[in-house]
């Protein structure tokens, strides 16, 4: 009885330690920018400074909700966010912030404004404009509603 104990706590801390990290809009808020001039394009952007909290997830799975955004033409880019497509920062309401670029394994079956939980590996970018500062990379996801 007693070996079956401990190898059900055992089994608990196992799980409970590789399990995701869930996160929440207010924790990828806290970040500040400073303006960068990066030459390639001849313009200012913000560089972010992430907290000490996020910089401890770089590489960990994390799990965020958020709306589904399905933003390119071909099909490519695909962004978690914290408003819908009509009210995201791309329109003025919140920064960069508010948004998280997500790589999927497979291309999912959601569509623009699906409200969805995303789990992911986290990637933290400062200097490549071309992509979001918040990455979620090897990316899966269901339905919310």
């Amino acid at each position: 009885m007693k070996n079956k104990l401990l190898y059900a706590l055992f089994l608990f801390v196992s799980m409970t330690a590789a399990s995701q990290t869930d996160l929440t809009w207010d924790d990828l808020a806290k970040i500040d920018y400073t303006e960068k001039y990066f030459p390639a394009y001849e313009s200012n952007f913000l560089y972010p400074e992430f907290s000490q909290e996020i910089i401890n997830l770089q590489g960990k799975q994390v799990s965020l909700s958020g709306y589904y955004l399905d933003v390119a033409p071909n099909g490519d880019l695909f962004i978690l966010s914290k408003n819908p497509l009509a009210s995201c920062f791309f329109c003025g309401n919140g920064g960069p912030e508010t948004a998280v670029e997500l790589q999927f394994k497979t291309k999912p079956d959601f569509k623009t404004d699906d409200v969805v939980l995303i789990t992911g590996t986290l990637k933290l970018n400062k200097d490549d404009v071309e992509h979001f500062n918040y990455i979620l990379t090897d990316c899966s996801g269901f339905l919310l509603k």
